[in-house]
């Protein structure tokens, strides 16, 4: 028997994949029915103009966590020098946001399953610490650095991730791999060695965090391997991982930067003082929040090549920003090598997409695969870091 060339309803099992990737079919009760050529420009219009809004909305709360931050840190500005403390206020905030948003829409974001206590601190505690690092010296950076540099020495973080990925064996082996790597190596050389407003502390401190970023991708992505821990969605990884994070930022604010000091400053000296500082020091960790969900939807709707290129023209706004408003030098140098980074993240994305492509996977691995790809995102956006 010929088979017909019509499209086939998706089955059942098959209705939420298909319905969810594409407007051609909706369900009426248990019947499909087969979208017009009209009702599918109707469809596709309004699915694009939905995600056009959550690009913007993630650009948007992305571009200004950057900018936010350092000036809230820059001495010339709001010169708020204790940035591990801020940090440990935003850990709070996005736990309780998530709990708020898990108690609300529970069916969306409630972890399928909880960790025990083993679990946790074998697994997660160290994926906890090594964010919370990362995290803690990045902003910890922009009291000494440029936005402008900062953003520049962040793009070396694809250089960690490969690395690792290599030492724990979840990247084959690949020159092309290989050639990614020294071609942002190049870029962010360049970009160093041609800085106008270079400081040694503030470059180690950034570094040190992008590799610390490297580290952190590669424990997550064994963390995620074993999905009865919970790790289901952003959501349910804001509510594991914050309230550990919050503790090792707040442990290591307490030693660095000394809280006898930082409440008798001039930003706690007064009841109402106080409240707006407080409200200036919380404000971020809602953004970041709202950054996340964003970029959640993004790549649930649209996919990862939308969110890559979001993520890099956020880069070059976030440079051209600081040139603007913070009044950064940027040389022919180092414009060429943001140029030059920006060249190895695409060739890396589209090696990844290339790989992919040749891969049989069955429906379930591709959602398995979907969910963590979404986890390991939401780890390199919280707080304004840069995107893997």
């Amino acid at each position: 028997m010929n088979q017909l060339s019509s499209p086939r309803p998706p089955s059942l099992d098959e209705r939420p994949t298909r319905l969810a990737a594409s407007p051609e079919y909706t369900l009426l009760g248990d019947d499909v029915h087969v979208a017009s050529v009209e009702e599918k420009k109707r469809l596709w219009w309004r699915n694009a103009l939905v995600n056009v809004l959550f690009i913007f909305a993630w650009f948007f709360f992305a571009t200004i966590l950057s900018v936010y931050n350092k000036w809230m840190f820059s001495d010339k500005h709001m010169n708020f020098t204790y940035p591990l403390f801020v940090t440990s206020l935003h850990m709070i905030v996005q736990f309780t946001l998530a709990t708020i948003v898990i108690r609300i829409w529970p069916k969306q974001f409630q972890p399928t399953s909880i960790p025990t206590l083993e679990e946790y601190g074998k697994k997660a505690l160290p994926t906890g610490l090594a964010t919370s690092l990362d995290i803690g010296l990045s902003n910890l950076s922009l009291k000494t650095i440029s936005l402008s540099f900062y953003t520049m020495c962040k793009s070396s973080s694809l250089i960690f991730v490969l690395l690792f990925a290599f030492i724990f064996r979840l990247e084959s082996f690949s020159w092309r791999l290989i050639g990614v790597i020294l071609l942002i190596f190049s870029g962010v050389l360049l970009m160093v060695a041609t800085e106008t407003q270079f400081v040694l502390g503030g470059f180690l401190l950034v570094i040190s965090a992008s590799g610390l970023g490297g580290l952190r991708w590669a424990l997550t992505q064994l963390l995620l391997r074993n999905g009865k821990m919970g790790f289901t969605n952003p959501v349910a990884t804001i509510f594991w991982l914050s309230p550990s994070m919050g503790v090792i930022l707040a442990v290591l604010s307490m030693i660095i930067e000394s809280w006898g000091s930082l409440f008798t400053s001039k930003f706690f000296e007064t009841f109402w003082v106080a409240l707006s500082t407080m409200l200036y020091l919380l404000a971020p960790g809602v953004v970041a929040f709202c950054m996340v969900l964003s970029e959640f939807y993004i790549l649930q709707r649209a996919g990862v090549v939308p969110m890559s290129i979001a993520g890099i023209a956020k880069e070059v706004t976030t440079i051209t920003i600081s040139a603007w408003f913070f009044g950064d030098q940027l040389t022919p140098l180092n414009i060429t090598g943001v140029a030059i980074t920006v060249c190895g993240k695409y060739d890396r994305r589209f090696f990844i997409l290339a790989t992919n492509e040749t891969k049989q996977v069955s429906c379930s691995l591709h959602t398995t695969n979907t969910e963590n790809l979404l986890n390991l995102r939401f780890l390199w956006m919280v707080m304004g870091t840069r995107s893997i």
